[in-house]
Protein backbone atom coordinates (compact mmCIF):
# COMPACT_ATOMS: atom_id res chain seq x y z
CA UNK A 1 0.00 0.00 0.00
CA UNK A 2 1.33 3.44 -0.91
CA UNK A 3 1.91 6.08 1.69
CA UNK A 4 -0.23 8.49 -0.30
CA UNK A 5 -3.65 7.13 0.63
CA UNK A 6 -5.64 9.93 -0.92
CA UNK A 7 -8.35 9.43 -3.47
CA UNK A 8 -7.33 8.92 -7.01
CA UNK A 9 -8.20 11.59 -9.48
CA UNK A 10 -11.25 11.19 -11.70
CA UNK A 11 -10.92 8.33 -14.11
CA UNK A 12 -13.27 8.60 -17.13
CA UNK A 13 -13.28 4.84 -17.57
CA UNK A 14 -15.53 4.42 -14.58
CA UNK A 15 -18.00 7.23 -15.50
CA UNK A 16 -18.02 8.43 -11.91
CA UNK A 17 -18.14 12.14 -11.34
CA UNK A 18 -18.31 13.97 -8.04
CA UNK A 19 -21.89 13.97 -6.76
CA UNK A 20 -23.92 17.00 -7.71
CA UNK A 21 -27.57 17.08 -6.52
CA UNK A 22 -28.54 19.21 -9.48
CA UNK A 23 -27.29 16.50 -11.83
CA UNK A 24 -28.62 13.50 -9.88
CA UNK A 25 -31.53 12.93 -12.24
CA UNK A 26 -29.92 14.15 -15.40
CA UNK A 27 -27.48 11.30 -16.08
CA UNK A 28 -28.02 9.79 -19.49
CA UNK A 29 -28.24 6.24 -18.18
CA UNK A 30 -30.42 7.02 -15.15
CA UNK A 31 -33.75 7.81 -16.78
CA UNK A 32 -34.51 6.83 -20.33
CA UNK A 33 -37.23 9.42 -20.61
CA UNK A 34 -34.91 12.42 -20.61
CA UNK A 35 -35.10 14.25 -23.85
CA UNK A 36 -33.75 17.63 -24.84
CA UNK A 37 -36.10 20.34 -23.58
CA UNK A 38 -37.83 22.31 -26.28
CA UNK A 39 -38.10 26.07 -25.95
CA UNK A 40 -40.90 26.92 -23.52
CA UNK A 41 -41.22 23.33 -22.26
CA UNK A 42 -41.46 22.74 -18.54
CA UNK A 43 -38.39 21.13 -16.90
CA UNK A 44 -38.50 17.52 -15.85
CA UNK A 45 -40.28 16.90 -12.53
CA UNK A 46 -39.35 13.57 -10.97
CA UNK A 47 -42.39 13.59 -8.67
CA UNK A 48 -44.77 13.80 -11.61
CA UNK A 49 -43.51 10.41 -12.92
CA UNK A 50 -43.74 8.57 -9.66
CA UNK A 51 -39.98 8.33 -8.99
CA UNK A 52 -38.80 7.70 -5.48
CA UNK A 53 -37.43 10.58 -3.46
CA UNK A 54 -33.71 11.15 -3.15
CA UNK A 55 -31.91 8.70 -0.89
CA UNK A 56 -28.95 10.34 0.90
CA UNK A 57 -27.21 6.99 1.09
CA UNK A 58 -26.96 6.87 -2.66
CA UNK A 59 -24.47 8.92 -4.60
CA UNK A 60 -22.15 9.62 -1.66
CA UNK A 61 -18.50 8.80 -1.91
CA UNK A 62 -17.63 5.34 -0.64
CA UNK A 63 -14.58 4.66 1.56
CA UNK A 64 -11.33 3.71 -0.12
CA UNK A 65 -10.89 0.04 -0.89
CA UNK A 66 -7.19 -0.90 -1.31
CA UNK A 67 -8.14 -3.98 -3.29
CA UNK A 68 -9.43 -1.96 -6.13
CA UNK A 69 -7.77 1.37 -5.61
CA UNK A 70 -10.81 3.40 -6.52
CA UNK A 71 -14.26 4.26 -5.25
CA UNK A 72 -17.02 1.71 -5.50
CA UNK A 73 -20.00 3.02 -7.28
CA UNK A 74 -23.09 2.84 -5.14
CA UNK A 75 -25.77 0.44 -6.18
CA UNK A 76 -28.66 1.99 -7.99
CA UNK A 77 -31.93 1.74 -5.98
CA UNK A 78 -34.61 -0.38 -7.54
CA UNK A 79 -37.73 1.52 -8.60
CA UNK A 80 -40.99 -0.22 -7.73
CA UNK A 81 -43.06 -1.16 -10.72
CA UNK A 82 -40.37 -0.33 -13.29
CA UNK A 83 -40.35 -2.38 -16.44
CA UNK A 84 -36.58 -2.32 -16.88
CA UNK A 85 -34.38 -0.16 -19.03
CA UNK A 86 -35.23 0.03 -22.67
CA UNK A 87 -33.29 1.53 -25.52
CA UNK A 88 -32.76 5.27 -25.70
CA UNK A 89 -35.03 5.53 -28.69
CA UNK A 90 -37.97 3.66 -27.08
CA UNK A 91 -40.79 5.34 -25.20
CA UNK A 92 -41.28 4.03 -21.73
CA UNK A 93 -44.48 4.12 -19.65
CA UNK A 94 -44.13 4.46 -15.90
CA UNK A 95 -46.38 2.10 -13.97
CA UNK A 96 -45.09 2.45 -10.44
CA UNK A 97 -46.70 4.21 -7.49
CA UNK A 98 -46.69 7.95 -7.38
CA UNK A 99 -45.05 10.15 -4.76
CA UNK A 100 -47.10 13.22 -5.49
CA UNK A 101 -48.05 14.78 -2.14
CA UNK A 102 -50.54 17.25 -3.53
CA UNK A 103 -54.16 16.90 -2.47
CA UNK A 104 -56.19 14.71 -4.72
CA UNK A 105 -59.98 14.51 -4.18
CA UNK A 106 -61.31 11.10 -3.38
CA UNK A 107 -63.50 9.79 -6.15
CA UNK A 108 -66.32 7.65 -4.85
CA UNK A 109 -67.07 4.65 -7.00
CA UNK A 110 -70.38 5.04 -8.70
CA UNK A 111 -73.04 2.56 -7.80
CA UNK A 112 -74.28 0.64 -10.78
CA UNK A 113 -77.71 1.96 -11.67
CA UNK A 114 -80.34 -0.62 -12.49
CA UNK A 115 -81.27 -0.51 -16.05
CA UNK A 116 -84.65 1.09 -16.51
CA UNK A 117 -87.11 -0.86 -18.57
CA UNK A 118 -88.31 0.82 -21.67
CA UNK A 119 -91.70 2.48 -21.43
CA UNK A 120 -94.11 1.49 -24.10
CA UNK A 121 -96.11 4.00 -26.05
CA UNK A 122 -99.03 3.47 -23.74
CA UNK A 123 -96.89 3.13 -20.60
CA UNK A 124 -98.36 3.99 -17.23
CA UNK A 125 -95.16 5.08 -15.47
CA UNK A 126 -93.39 8.46 -15.79
CA UNK A 127 -89.99 8.72 -17.37
CA UNK A 128 -87.05 7.69 -15.20
CA UNK A 129 -89.08 5.31 -12.99
CA UNK A 130 -89.40 1.53 -13.35
CA UNK A 131 -92.72 0.11 -14.30
CA UNK A 132 -94.53 -1.95 -11.67
CA UNK A 133 -94.21 -5.70 -11.98
CA UNK A 134 -96.61 -7.11 -14.44
CA UNK A 135 -99.53 -9.01 -13.02
CA UNK A 136 -100.50 -12.31 -14.55
CA UNK A 137 -102.87 -11.85 -17.39
CA UNK A 138 -106.47 -12.29 -16.33
CA UNK A 139 -109.17 -12.53 -18.94
CA UNK A 140 -111.17 -9.36 -18.66
CA UNK A 141 -114.90 -9.49 -18.34
CA UNK A 142 -116.96 -7.82 -21.02
CA UNK A 143 -117.49 -4.15 -20.34
CA UNK A 144 -120.86 -3.29 -18.89
CA UNK A 145 -122.15 0.15 -19.84
CA UNK A 146 -122.79 2.44 -16.91
CA UNK A 147 -126.39 2.97 -16.05
CA UNK A 148 -127.62 6.39 -17.08
CA UNK A 149 -128.98 8.56 -14.27
CA UNK A 150 -132.69 8.24 -13.93
CA UNK A 151 -134.56 11.48 -14.56
CA UNK A 152 -136.27 12.97 -11.58
CA UNK A 153 -139.97 12.37 -11.38
CA UNK A 154 -140.78 16.00 -10.56
CA UNK A 155 -138.57 17.49 -13.25
CA UNK A 156 -135.81 18.44 -10.74
CA UNK A 157 -132.06 18.18 -11.25
CA UNK A 158 -130.59 14.85 -12.26
CA UNK A 159 -127.96 13.22 -10.04
CA UNK A 160 -125.33 10.67 -10.91
CA UNK A 161 -125.04 7.23 -9.39
CA UNK A 162 -123.85 7.17 -5.76
CA UNK A 163 -120.18 6.55 -5.05
CA UNK A 164 -118.50 4.56 -2.31
CA UNK A 165 -115.18 6.40 -2.54
CA UNK A 166 -114.12 9.37 -0.43
CA UNK A 167 -115.99 11.21 2.30
CA UNK A 168 -119.41 12.23 1.07
CA UNK A 169 -120.32 13.96 4.36
CA UNK A 170 -119.08 17.46 3.67
CA UNK A 171 -120.54 20.71 4.89
CA UNK A 172 -122.42 23.17 2.74
CA UNK A 173 -119.49 25.58 2.96
CA UNK A 174 -117.03 22.96 1.69
CA UNK A 175 -119.33 21.99 -1.15
CA UNK A 176 -119.86 25.63 -2.13
CA UNK A 177 -116.12 26.32 -2.06
CA UNK A 178 -115.41 23.25 -4.19
CA UNK A 179 -118.08 24.20 -6.72
CA UNK A 180 -117.00 27.82 -6.85
CA UNK A 181 -120.33 29.17 -5.64
CA UNK A 182 -120.95 32.29 -3.58
CA UNK A 183 -119.37 32.43 -0.11
CA UNK A 184 -122.68 33.66 1.33
CA UNK A 185 -124.40 30.66 2.92
CA UNK A 186 -127.45 31.15 5.12
CA UNK A 187 -127.53 29.30 8.45
CA UNK A 188 -130.61 27.29 7.54
CA UNK A 189 -133.70 26.12 9.34
CA UNK A 190 -132.13 24.56 12.45
CA UNK A 191 -130.31 27.74 13.62
CA UNK A 192 -133.42 29.72 12.71
CA UNK A 193 -135.52 27.48 14.97
CA UNK A 194 -133.08 28.01 17.85
CA UNK A 195 -133.20 31.77 17.26
CA UNK A 196 -136.97 31.70 17.28
CA UNK A 197 -137.00 29.78 20.55
CA UNK A 198 -134.55 32.20 22.16
CA UNK A 199 -136.62 35.16 20.92
CA UNK A 200 -139.77 33.73 22.46
CA UNK A 201 -137.91 33.22 25.75
CA UNK A 202 -136.92 36.89 25.69
CA UNK A 203 -140.54 37.87 25.06
CA UNK A 204 -141.84 35.74 27.92
CA UNK A 205 -139.05 36.88 30.26
CA UNK A 206 -139.81 40.54 29.55
CA UNK A 207 -143.49 39.92 30.31
CA UNK A 208 -142.59 38.30 33.64
CA UNK A 209 -139.95 40.72 34.88
CA UNK A 210 -136.38 42.00 34.57
CA UNK A 211 -134.74 39.10 36.38
CA UNK A 212 -136.65 36.57 34.29
CA UNK A 213 -135.41 38.37 31.19
CA UNK A 214 -131.84 38.22 32.50
CA UNK A 215 -131.52 34.42 32.04
CA UNK A 216 -132.06 34.21 28.24
CA UNK A 217 -130.20 37.51 27.82
CA UNK A 218 -127.03 36.16 29.44
CA UNK A 219 -127.23 33.11 27.17
CA UNK A 220 -127.61 35.41 24.17
CA UNK A 221 -124.54 37.43 25.17
CA UNK A 222 -122.40 34.30 25.62
CA UNK A 223 -123.34 32.90 22.21
CA UNK A 224 -122.74 36.32 20.62
CA UNK A 225 -119.20 36.60 22.03
CA UNK A 226 -118.20 33.09 20.94
CA UNK A 227 -119.80 33.32 17.51
CA UNK A 228 -118.19 36.62 16.58
CA UNK A 229 -114.67 35.36 17.21
CA UNK A 230 -115.30 32.19 15.20
CA UNK A 231 -116.89 34.20 12.41
CA UNK A 232 -113.67 36.23 12.15
CA UNK A 233 -111.53 33.08 11.96
CA UNK A 234 -110.00 33.52 15.43
CA UNK A 235 -110.33 30.26 17.36
CA UNK A 236 -109.59 29.34 20.03
CA UNK A 237 -109.74 32.78 21.67
CA UNK A 238 -110.81 32.02 25.22
CA UNK A 239 -109.41 35.22 26.67
CA UNK A 240 -111.16 37.44 24.13
CA UNK A 241 -114.45 35.55 24.43
CA UNK A 242 -114.35 35.74 28.22
CA UNK A 243 -113.52 39.45 28.09
CA UNK A 244 -116.38 40.23 25.69
CA UNK A 245 -118.87 38.18 27.68
CA UNK A 246 -117.74 39.85 30.89
CA UNK A 247 -118.43 43.22 29.29
CA UNK A 248 -122.00 42.21 28.50
CA UNK A 249 -122.52 40.81 32.00
CA UNK A 250 -121.18 44.00 33.61
CA UNK A 251 -123.54 46.04 31.44
CA UNK A 252 -126.46 43.95 32.71
CA UNK A 253 -125.46 44.52 36.32
CA UNK A 254 -125.04 48.26 35.81
CA UNK A 255 -128.44 48.47 34.11
CA UNK A 256 -130.12 46.64 36.95
CA UNK A 257 -128.44 48.96 39.45
CA UNK A 258 -128.96 52.23 37.56
CA UNK A 259 -132.44 51.55 36.18
CA UNK A 260 -133.86 51.90 32.67
CA UNK A 261 -133.88 55.70 32.85
CA UNK A 262 -130.06 55.70 32.99
CA UNK A 263 -129.63 53.01 30.36
CA UNK A 264 -127.66 55.09 27.76
CA UNK A 265 -125.06 56.16 30.33
CA UNK A 266 -124.75 52.61 31.68
CA UNK A 267 -124.33 51.02 28.27
CA UNK A 268 -121.93 53.63 26.84
CA UNK A 269 -119.91 53.81 30.07
CA UNK A 270 -119.45 50.04 30.21
CA UNK A 271 -118.47 49.96 26.56
CA UNK A 272 -115.86 52.72 27.05
CA UNK A 273 -114.29 50.95 30.02
CA UNK A 274 -114.13 47.68 28.13
CA UNK A 275 -112.49 49.25 25.09
CA UNK A 276 -109.80 50.74 27.36
CA UNK A 277 -109.31 47.41 29.11
CA UNK A 278 -108.95 45.64 25.76
CA UNK A 279 -106.32 48.15 24.66
CA UNK A 280 -104.29 47.59 27.82
CA UNK A 281 -104.42 43.81 27.46
CA UNK A 282 -103.38 43.94 23.81
CA UNK A 283 -100.45 46.25 24.60
CA UNK A 284 -99.17 43.69 27.11
CA UNK A 285 -99.36 40.90 24.52
CA UNK A 286 -96.13 39.50 23.08
CA UNK A 287 -97.69 38.61 19.73
CA UNK A 288 -96.82 40.29 16.44
CA UNK A 289 -98.22 43.64 15.40
CA UNK A 290 -100.70 42.20 12.89
CA UNK A 291 -101.95 39.56 15.31
CA UNK A 292 -102.42 42.13 18.05
CA UNK A 293 -104.39 44.36 15.69
CA UNK A 294 -106.66 41.47 14.69
CA UNK A 295 -107.18 40.56 18.33
CA UNK A 296 -107.92 44.16 19.26
CA UNK A 297 -110.56 44.69 16.59
CA UNK A 298 -112.23 41.33 17.18
CA UNK A 299 -112.33 41.77 20.95
CA UNK A 300 -113.68 45.34 20.77
CA UNK A 301 -116.37 44.36 18.26
CA UNK A 302 -117.38 41.29 20.26
CA UNK A 303 -117.55 43.25 23.50
CA UNK A 304 -119.57 45.96 21.77
CA UNK A 305 -122.10 43.40 20.51
CA UNK A 306 -122.37 41.75 23.93
CA UNK A 307 -122.97 45.12 25.56
CA UNK A 308 -125.39 46.07 22.77
CA UNK A 309 -127.46 42.96 23.50
CA UNK A 310 -128.09 44.43 26.94
CA UNK A 311 -130.39 46.88 25.17
CA UNK A 312 -133.18 44.30 25.59
CA UNK A 313 -132.86 44.75 29.34
CA UNK A 314 -132.91 48.53 28.98
CA UNK A 315 -135.94 48.61 26.64
CA UNK A 316 -139.60 48.81 27.57
CA UNK A 317 -140.89 45.29 28.41
CA UNK A 318 -143.71 45.48 25.84
CA UNK A 319 -141.19 46.43 23.15
CA UNK A 320 -139.05 43.40 24.00
CA UNK A 321 -142.13 41.19 23.71
CA UNK A 322 -143.05 42.53 20.29
CA UNK A 323 -139.47 42.53 19.06
CA UNK A 324 -138.85 38.93 20.14
CA UNK A 325 -141.92 37.67 18.29
CA UNK A 326 -141.05 39.66 15.15
CA UNK A 327 -137.46 38.34 15.03
CA UNK A 328 -138.65 34.75 15.51
CA UNK A 329 -141.08 34.96 12.60
CA UNK A 330 -138.59 36.79 10.32
CA UNK A 331 -135.79 34.23 10.65
CA UNK A 332 -138.17 31.30 10.13
CA UNK A 333 -139.56 32.77 6.91
CA UNK A 334 -136.08 33.67 5.70
CA UNK A 335 -134.95 30.07 6.16
CA UNK A 336 -137.63 28.74 3.82
CA UNK A 337 -136.37 27.47 0.42
CA UNK A 338 -137.52 30.50 -1.54
CA UNK A 339 -135.75 32.78 -4.04
CA UNK A 340 -133.52 35.38 -2.38
CA UNK A 341 -135.39 38.66 -3.03
CA UNK A 342 -138.77 37.05 -2.48
CA UNK A 343 -137.58 35.52 0.76
CA UNK A 344 -136.41 38.89 2.07
CA UNK A 345 -139.69 40.62 1.20
CA UNK A 346 -141.79 37.89 2.75
CA UNK A 347 -139.65 37.92 5.92
CA UNK A 348 -140.13 41.67 6.35
CA UNK A 349 -143.88 41.43 5.80
CA UNK A 350 -144.07 38.54 8.23
CA UNK A 351 -142.19 40.47 10.89
CA UNK A 352 -144.56 43.43 10.47
CA UNK A 353 -147.53 41.08 10.84
CA UNK A 354 -145.95 39.57 13.95
CA UNK A 355 -145.62 43.09 15.31
CA UNK A 356 -149.37 43.61 14.85
CA UNK A 357 -150.04 40.41 16.73
CA UNK A 358 -147.69 41.48 19.51
CA UNK A 359 -149.29 44.92 19.65
CA UNK A 360 -152.67 43.29 20.18
CA UNK A 361 -151.47 41.63 23.40
CA UNK A 362 -149.62 44.77 24.60
CA UNK A 363 -150.43 48.47 24.89
CA UNK A 364 -148.77 49.40 21.59
CA UNK A 365 -151.66 48.48 19.35
CA UNK A 366 -151.26 48.88 15.58
CA UNK A 367 -148.12 50.96 15.95
CA UNK A 368 -146.30 47.81 16.97
CA UNK A 369 -146.19 46.86 13.25
CA UNK A 370 -143.47 49.46 12.77
CA UNK A 371 -141.49 48.00 15.65
CA UNK A 372 -141.91 44.50 14.25
CA UNK A 373 -140.83 45.63 10.77
CA UNK A 374 -137.69 47.36 12.13
CA UNK A 375 -136.77 44.43 14.36
CA UNK A 376 -137.23 42.00 11.45
CA UNK A 377 -135.01 44.14 9.19
CA UNK A 378 -132.23 44.20 11.81
CA UNK A 379 -132.57 40.43 12.22
CA UNK A 380 -132.05 39.91 8.48
CA UNK A 381 -128.90 42.04 8.64
CA UNK A 382 -127.57 39.86 11.45
CA UNK A 383 -128.31 36.74 9.40
CA UNK A 384 -126.44 38.21 6.45
CA UNK A 385 -123.37 38.86 8.60
CA UNK A 386 -123.45 35.32 9.99
CA UNK A 387 -123.66 33.92 6.43
CA UNK A 388 -120.56 35.60 5.05
CA UNK A 389 -117.31 33.97 3.84
CA UNK A 390 -118.06 30.21 3.84
CA UNK A 391 -119.15 29.96 7.50
CA UNK A 392 -118.84 26.67 9.32
CA UNK A 393 -121.55 24.82 11.21
CA UNK A 394 -120.19 26.20 14.47
CA UNK A 395 -120.62 29.74 13.14
CA UNK A 396 -124.19 28.96 12.10
CA UNK A 397 -125.00 27.54 15.52
CA UNK A 398 -123.53 30.53 17.40
CA UNK A 399 -123.37 33.71 15.34
CA UNK A 400 -126.26 32.54 13.13
CA UNK A 401 -128.40 32.09 16.23
CA UNK A 402 -127.38 35.16 18.24
CA UNK A 403 -126.72 37.95 15.72
CA UNK A 404 -130.36 38.38 14.59
CA UNK A 405 -131.52 39.04 18.16
CA UNK A 406 -128.44 41.10 19.05
CA UNK A 407 -128.77 43.31 15.97
CA UNK A 408 -132.45 43.91 16.77
CA UNK A 409 -131.70 45.26 20.28
CA UNK A 410 -131.12 48.92 19.23
CA UNK A 411 -134.40 49.00 17.26
CA UNK A 412 -136.30 47.44 20.16
CA UNK A 413 -134.88 50.01 22.61
CA UNK A 414 -135.21 53.15 20.46
CA UNK A 415 -138.57 52.50 18.77
CA UNK A 416 -139.99 51.05 21.99
CA UNK A 417 -139.22 54.24 23.89
CA UNK A 418 -140.66 56.30 21.06
CA UNK A 419 -143.94 54.35 21.10
CA UNK A 420 -144.25 54.15 24.88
Amino acid sequence: MSDNDQQYPYDPSYGQQPYDPAQAYQQPGWDDRQRPQAPGQQPHDPAAYGQQPYDPAYGQQQPYDPAFGHQQPAARPQQGGAQGYADQGATQTWQGQTWDTQYQPTVQPQQPQPQQPAVHAQGHAPAGRPLPPEAPAVPSAPAVPAAAPAPAADGGPEFSAPTTLGNARITDAQRARAEGRSPIIAPGMQPAAITAALGLLLSLGAAVGAYALLVPLVLLQAVTAAGWFRLNGMWPARQGIALAFAGGAVADVVLLAAGRENAPAAILGTLGVWVLLTLVLQLRSHAGADERMYGLTATVASAALAVLAAGHLAAVPDAVTVGGIAVAVAVLVRALPLPGPLSVVLALLASAGAGLVGGAVTDFGASAALLGFAAGGCALIGLRVASYDYPSRFVHMTAGVALPLTAAAPAVYLIGRALA
